[in-house]
């Protein structure tokens, strides 16, 4: 589980609550399921509308993007592929077949097999260039549903919002309701606004970081396995995957090396 996504959460809706709470307001005056109704029932049939079901079967695993705390480990795949351009560059390209069963990572695993096959670099860039094109396109409708969410749910709000403003104006034979009546409509717009802006655009937000991150580590991959296939020098090719990480990550890994050194 994703402690940034729960504290988050958490921190959004404790100071929306909170403020209300402080300024003398009552829980229960903001549970109003006719207004839930309105706004996520507008806001999910809207998204529905707007996608494939193909693509809306996919929410269950973007879901588990945001909520998971599985993290990209850059270094990891670096030393992996120095270790492997290593062997090669020793005993050759063919005797990396072994070394497939060792690594984990999917899309390395298939660029080495590329690469064993005696694949023509050209062919082999190509290849998994489109293999990166393609988590870029799976990952984005993430991204676009989350926005399409956050986009029609203050609309969805504003229209409960008018739908009970016209309820309540057919009915003010007791004026003495009216200011409540008043209030319970107006809670399909913070509905819309607030589901908009704590949930359905973070979340999108953190699909996008997230699909950015693995990315970035594929063309990583991309650039190491055509340095192997060049049987560029695996000293070269460590110092070229470096430009790839972030700066926090390259820093680490500086003083891990240095630790190395001294030893």
């Amino acid at each position: 589980m994703d402690i940034a996504t729960l504290i988050g959460l958490l921190l959004g809706f404790s100071g929306l609550i909170g403020g209300f709470l402080l300024e003398g307001g009552n829980l229960g005056m903001l549970l109003v399921g006719t207004a839930a109704m309105i706004v996520f029932g507008g806001t999910f049939g809207a998204v529905i509308l707007s996608f494939t079901l193909e693509e809306i079967k996919t929410v269950p695993y973007f879901l588990k993007v945001v909520f998971s705390d599985k993290k990209v480990d850059y270094l990891t795949v670096l030393e992996s592929i120095v270790e492997t351009a290593d062997k090669a560059r020793r005993e050759g390209l063919l005797s990396l077949e072994s070394k497939l069963n060792e690594i984990d990572n999917p899309f390395l695993a298939r660029g080495l097999q590329l690469v064993i096959d005696g694949t023509d670099p050209e062919l082999t860039r190509s290849m998994l260039e489109m293999e990166i094109e393609a988590q870029e396109k799976k990952e984005k409708v993430g991204v676009e549903i989350f926005m399409a969410a956050g986009g029609f749910a203050p609309t969805m709000g504003i229209i409960g919002t008018v739908m009970g403003l016209v309820h309540v104006l057919s009915n003010v034979s007791d004026p003495d309701k009216l200011a409540g009546a008043i209030a319970v409509a107006f809670l399909a717009t913070l509905y819309g606004v607030a589901s908009a802006n704590v949930l359905w655009i973070p979340f999108a937000n953190k699909i996008k970081g997230r699909t950015e991150k693995k990315v970035l580590l594929m063309e990583l991959i991309l650039e190491g396995i055509l340095s192997i296939q060049a049987g560029e020098n695996p000293r070269v090719i460590r110092e070229k995957l470096m430009t790839f990480l972030p700066p926090e990550i390259r820093e680490l890994s500086q003083e891990q090396q240095q630790v190395q050194v001294r030893m």
